[in-house]
Order: structure tokens, then sequence, then C-alpha cells
């Protein structure tokens, strides 16, 4: 087969999202950087069942773009996201019989894992409440941007339900230290942005007025960047979680050895030689 044919044939796997046309979110793409925009800012942006299945088969979806290199995710107007919509998901969750509750919650989850399997590196623009669903998204998010009026909170044990959402008891311990996940998950208090900053949920605090274009600007960075290796970092940050300390250097090593032999790595040792910038493209 030649490498035309092969060409060809791979080429069938690759998709481009920039006309995607989103039904229950906003949706742009601008110089390889996707924004989602959570949009409905007099609810203060929460999550219904349609947006909820609609986000999780996008981010599947993003494994395949060839046009997509960075995400942001942000909510229109000062407020991130206040969760699951109140009266469109938890009223009829409470009429549901128990396997319909299980499809609901597992379908959720495969959110979480859509966003964590995409490639992409995921950056969160928080501002204003981030609760709920809403938190499970910034929480599930690669980096995170807040403000200092970042409301974090998660509610479940609010409406009755463990801290156990969408895998917030696995993740966020690992970002901000067992004590303090607990506190948020037990107690669905809300943290401000200083709190969150200090304990490193958000990698930095920016204005309200900047925090969207912030996050696009580091998103823009990533673009400029080796974006094969960097999703060899994200599937790398996320497999350690379960190795051992020997299993990881050896898959280090493998996925090392992988991202030496693409063509970013040739081009940033000739710029190396030559006093220059690598311009990388992903290859």
């Amino acid at each position: 087969m030649t490498r035309s044919n092969v060409d060809a044939l791979l080429a069938g796997n690759r998709i481009t999202l920039a006309g995607y046309e989103a039904r229950h979110f906003g949706w742009s793409v601008a110089n390889k950087v996707a924004t989602i925009t959570l949009n409905r800012p007099e609810r203060k942006n929460p999550l219904t069942f349609e947006s909820y299945a609609e986000l999780r088969d996008l981010f599947r979806q993003l494994t395949y773009a060839a046009d997509v290199k960075a995400v942001v995710i942000h909510g229109a107007g000062e407020n991130f996201c206040s969760g699951g919509d109140v009266h469109d998901i938890i009223a009829p969750l409470i009429d549901l019989p128990m396997p319909e509750l299980l499809l609901f919650t597992r379908m959720t989850g495969d959110l979480v894992k859509a966003m964590r399997h995409c490639p992409q590196p995921i950056i969160a623009a928080v501002d204003g409440v981030c609760a709920g669903a809403g938190a499970i998204l910034a929480m599930s998010s690669d980096m995170r941007l807040g403000t200092a009026r970042s409301k974090l909170a998660f509610l479940f044990s609010r409406v009755g339900l463990a801290g156990c959402d969408m895998g917030a008891c696995s993740i966020l311990p690992r970002i901000i230290g067992q004590g303090r996940a607990a506190e948020l998950l037990f107690t669905g208090r809300s943290a401000s942005g200083d709190e969150g900053y200090a304990w490193g949920f958000y990698n930095r605090l920016c204005e309200p007025t900047a925090v969207l274009e912030d996050a696009q600007n580091l998103a823009a960075d990533l673009v400029a960047g080796p974006t094969f290796a960097h999703g060899i970092t994200k599937k790398m940050l996320h497999q350690e979680w379960s190795m051992s300390i020997d299993e990881a250097i050896e898959s280090e090593a493998q996925a090392q050895a992988i991202c030496m032999s693409t063509r970013d790595f040739e081009r940033a040792y000739q710029a190396f030689a030559a006093k220059s910038r690598p311009v990388f493209e992903g290859d």
C-alpha cells in the first residue's frame, strides 16, 4: 500500500468540527481553538438531559477532529454553570425507576470519560457560579482559570445525594487533596475563588472581563506547541493514576519513544540547530 493510499484511508477517520452546529450550547472554532459556551445565562447556564448528551457526543467526536487542537469551555454572562437544571432534570428523576436512573448516571459519567479521553487539552474559564455538574465540568478539564468571584460548590449532599458523582471522589482529591475534597463533597459548601486558587483547583485567577480571553490565549499557546505530544501527555496524566511507579516509568518510555518518531521532534532539533523557534505542525 502506498503512502497516498494510507493517507486516503486515514482521512476517512478524520473529521472537521468547525462547521458543527450545536443545538444545546454555543460552539465556535478559531485557529484550531474550539470554544464551548454554556448559554442559558438567565438560569446561570444549567445543564439539561440534552446538553449532557450532546456534550458527551461532541467530546467523543473530538478524538477524530483534525481542525481542533485545544478546547475552552465557559459560561455566558457572569456565571460558569449552576449544575443540572432543577426543573428539567431533578424533577423528572424523582419519578424514574432504578434502571432508568442508572442509565442517567452512567450517561453523565460518560461525559467525564469523553472529556478525559479526548486528546485535546481542555481549559475551563470559570467565573461566578460553578456548582454541581458545572463543578464537575471544571474539575474534568485539564486546566482551570478562575476569578475572585468564582463560587465552586459540589452541591450533591444538599439535594440528598452522595458526593461521589461523575468521578468526583476520584478526581477532586487528586487536584486539591483528600481532606479539602472531603470537606467540599460532605458539606456542599461554596469555595471562593481565592480558596480554589490556594488549593490548586485554579491554575490562576483572572479579572472577570478577561478570564475567557486568557483561557483562549492559553489554548492558543498550546495549539502552537507539539499537539500530538500534548495528546500523549494528557493520556499519560490520566492513565498513570492507576499505575505503579515502575509501570508508569515504562509507559512513559514507550510514550516518549512514540513522540521521538514524530516530525515535530525533528523540527524542534532542526530549529535548535538553526537557532530559531520551532514551528510545530502536530505530526
